[in-house]
């Protein structure tokens, strides 16, 4: 890349799974490319700096982050590890607040985010806390990309192992209440980075998914089945559990604030096994799954294919559900 093209770009999120394939795709296009993390990473990318710095610190992040150091871009993939409130506004709303302000004080004049497709609808305080967030990026002045993905293919792979071991596929509902458009870390990377250079994807809201079409989770199983050879074997989950065990949950937390978080969780939970991970159209209130944009070359199916062949089981981390 000329070097009038390159850009020199700190990252946030670089160590979380669509951190690390968002920053290897930006050192492979030949930017410059500087990792804000809390420890030195087990498994570096090659090309890239990596800088110990506490981004919840404002101090902190101008003295060991920034360093006195001119950068033309902030890519920032950091996101609440639980969803609950107290988490979501720490990380989601206030540290990329952190350095979107320090980086308007160092000359930074663009800022790309991973944010999520399910604010379209918020009912859940992590949505909330990304929409305060994406509101003040918006208002900043800065170049800004605000990236809202589909389901990642980690959390949608947590029954695998229960069909490969003759265990029912669970299904919520009768399995077609919601839909979505799997994609991949790594297409998701390389769109972030395309970002960067790319007018169209500036200054924009850009809501995206993988390729083939939107699949529901009755879809999922059959293609588990297949792919396993196991009889297709099912197991349904009123949505009401969800409630009542919210509910008791809620009603408990008045007292125990652990409780009140798993009452959170459970919120989430049940808007996850009710809401679509696709554009939402406002004016005939339902998802569409052909205004979802597609982008990549690599399906959940694909996916699924790679980890049954191989013997594998998807480590999911915080994308755990089952």
């Amino acid at each position: 890349m000329q070097d009038q093209l390159r850009k020199r770009v700190l990252m946030l999120g670089a160590t979380g799974t669509a951190g690390h394939a968002t920053a290897r795709a930006i050192v492979a296009r030949g930017h410059v490319v500087t990792c804000l993390v809390r420890r030195e990473p087990a498994h570096p990318i090659e090309g890239a700096t990596y800088r110990v710095a506490d981004i919840f610190d404002p101090e902190d992040l101008i003295q060991d982050g920034f360093c006195g150091e001119r950068f033309d871009a902030v890519v920032s993939c950091i996101a609440s590890r639980t969803g609950t409130p107290k988490d979501s506004w720490r990380v989601d709303y206030e540290a990329n607040l952190n350095v979107l302000t320090t980086a308007q004080q160092a000359g930074v004049t663009q800022f790309v985010l991973l944010s999520a497709i399910c604010v379209q609808k918020p009912l859940l305080a992590f949505q909330h806390a990304k929409l305060a967030f994406e509101e003040k990026l918006m208002q900043s002045g800065l170049s800004y990309s605000i990236v809202r993905p589909t389901a990642f293919f980690k959390s949608l792979s947590g029954q695998i192992d229960r069909v490969r071991s003759g265990k029912p596929f669970l299904l919520f509902g009768d399995g077609t209440l919601t839909a979505c458009k799997p994609i991949s870390n790594d297409d998701l990377g390389a769109f972030i980075a395309d970002c960067l250079m790319d007018p169209a994807k500036q200054n924009a809201i850009l809501p995206i998914g993988g390729p083939g079409g939107a699949v529901t989770l009755k879809e999922q199983g059959e293609e588990l089945f297949r792919l396993t050879g196991k009889p297709p074997k099912y197991k349904k989950i009123p949505v009401a559990m969800f409630d009542l065990i919210g509910g008791i949950l809620r009603a408990m937390g008045k007292v125990s604030p652990k409780l009140a978080e798993k009452g959170e969780l459970a919120r989430i939970g049940r808007y996850y096994a009710t809401e679509s991970m696709l554009v939402w159209d406002e004016k005939s209130g339902r998802y569409d799954a052909g205004a979802t944009p597609e982008t990549g070359t690599e399906t959940l199916f694909d996916y699924y294919a790679k980890l049954v062949a191989e013997g594998q089981s998807a480590q999911r981390g915080d994308h755990s559900v089952f």
